[in-house]
């Protein structure tokens, strides 16, 4: 029998990107990444909120005024910054 969920091509993303986080997962900084963060939850709290201000900037544009762009971009590099800084850590 044929599996459903790869021929309706609603879940054709979802399966994609369950297979990409699988893999990314596997790889050993990942690992590093949860473990950091797990131990430590203010600076899992604070790198998100990095990550969303970022999003939320790049998304409302018009409402930041000058340089949404940029301010976005600054937020979205500190958000992954602090993802390499929590990979780094044993």
């Amino acid at each position: 029998m044929e599996d459903v969920r790869n021929t309706n091509p609603d879940n054709v993303g979802k399966v994609f990107l369950t297979k990409v986080v699988k893999i990314m997962c596997d790889w050993k900084y990942c690992k590093n990444i949860k473990k950091y963060f797990g131990k430590n939850p203010m600076f899992n709290g604070a790198t998100h909120v990095l990550a969303g201000i970022g999003i939320g900037i790049l998304i409302t544009y018009p409402w930041i005024g000058t340089h949404p762009v940029r301010w976005g971009i600054a937020f979205l590099v500190l958000a992954i910054l602090g993802h390499l800084w929590a990979a780094t850590q044993k």
